[in-house]
């Protein structure tokens, strides 16, 4: 059976919720956070699509080597630094930017013999308690990097937000901001804290450099949010068809285990996704989902490659009609809590099987043409 399972990645969007980034933060440089193969929208597409951003930033060095391979020439940082002489030799060869956070780091740029001295980021533990230095260790090694061959003048400072996303988070946000704020040589680098969260909620956050991620794919950073309250526009659309209409009866047990009983005579749709696919197999039954743009339950387990909707809503659905799981018309963030989970999750478990699809047309249906070879991953 042809591939039915597909993730729409709408070019229009993105570039729109990258412009948004702009407007929340004016006068800032912009990281594009494409980490974890762009939160599962393809990392190549997304970079290849934002040239208007002032760099990228990824977590590990296989991910900076990939967006090297293809062409990209902008900074590259690597949030979570290099680890030991080779990585460290690989960066300076790639021309990549690095998050220094640990002693072990600077002690390898101390001995590194390098063609070319690196950007480097020094990372200040504000609060989060992952990763970076205390507070009032800043300035000694701010000035140590500094003085290092292998490391480029400009040093710059960066930190992370904790509960940015929490309402209720107000004074812990604060606190960090404020104690970020404070460091002796805050004045003299350029800085970066925003994550998205910081950059639609607490402009005091913003520095020289913002690092939006979630944001650039249509979902809101808040807890309890919706990206289109933000002026956020979904970029992915997760989306399959109809494979089987079938007429039950009331007290008909339907999927494994049984655990949803037909309450009366009723047609029950059967959609070609699964955990499989990386739909997440603990949704339970009620979730949405869309069939021909109508909310409809999902209804018994979660298998494999196969989920089963309710449609009573639309009984004159038939076999063959597109279906979205979230995205335009049903909001990531809305799956996800019907599932106990984020949406960053749900957007970064998208399996390979899942045909990737790029358009340019926010509004473009799921009908569209099966995608070239090309397109899939």
């Amino acid at each position: 059976m042809t591939r039915l399972a597909r993730a729409i990645i709408d070019i229009s969007a993105l570039r729109h919720n990258f412009q948004q980034v702009r407007k929340s933060a004016p006068g800032c440089r912009i990281l594009a956070v494409v980490k974890a193969d762009a939160y599962g929208h393809g990392a190549a597409r997304v970079a290849r699509a934002l040239d208007e951003t002032d760099g990228f930033a990824v977590a590990r060095m296989e991910e900076g080597a990939a967006l090297r391979a293809i062409g990209i020439r902008k900074p590259v940082l690597l949030l979570s630094g290099v680890s030991g002489d080779e990585e460290l030799a690989l960066a300076a060869k790639l021309d990549l930017d690095l998050v220094v956070h640990h002693e072990s780091q600077i002690a390898a740029l101390e001995r590194a013999n390098l063609g070319e001295p690196l950007r480097v980021w020094l990372k200040v533990d504000t609060g989060m308690h992952r990763l970076g230095f205390a507070p009032d260790r800043v300035a000694n090694l701010w000035q140590r990097l500094r003085i290092c061959p292998s490391v480029a003048t400009t040093v710059r400072l960066m930190s992370h937000l904790a509960c940015a996303d929490e309402r209720d988070g107000a004074a812990g946000t604060r606190e960090q901001i404020a104690c970020f704020r404070s460091l002796e040589k805050a004045s003299e680098a350029e800085t970066s804290l925003a994550n998205s969260a910081g950059v639609l909620g607490w402009p005091e956050s913003h520095g020289d450099w913002v690092r939006p991620g979630i944001m650039l794919y249509g979902i809101s950073p808040f807890i309890g949010g919706r990206g289109e309250s933000h002026g956020l526009r979904p970029v992915m659309t997760l989306t399959s068809r109809l494979i089987a209409v079938n007429k039950l009866k009331q007290g008909d047990a339907i999927g494994y285990g049984g655990t949803w009983i037909c309450p009366e005579d009723m047609p029950v749709g059967v959609v070609a996704i699964g955990y499989g696919d990386g739909y997440p197999r603990h949704a339970p039954a009620g979730t949405p989902v869309l069939v021909n743009d109508t909310r409809v339950a999902l209804v018994g387990r979660v298998s494999m490659d196969l989920v089963t909707v309710d449609l009573r809503a639309q009984p004159a659905a038939r076999p063959g009609q597109p279906v979205i799981l979230w995205g335009r018309g049903l909001p990531a963030e809305e799956i996800a809590e019907h599932v106990g989970s984020i949406a960053y999750e749900l957007v970064t478990r998208i399996a390979p099987r899942v045909v990737r699809e790029s358009i340019r047309d926010e509004y473009a249906q799921q009908s569209a043409p099966a995608p070239s070879a090309g397109e899939s991953r």
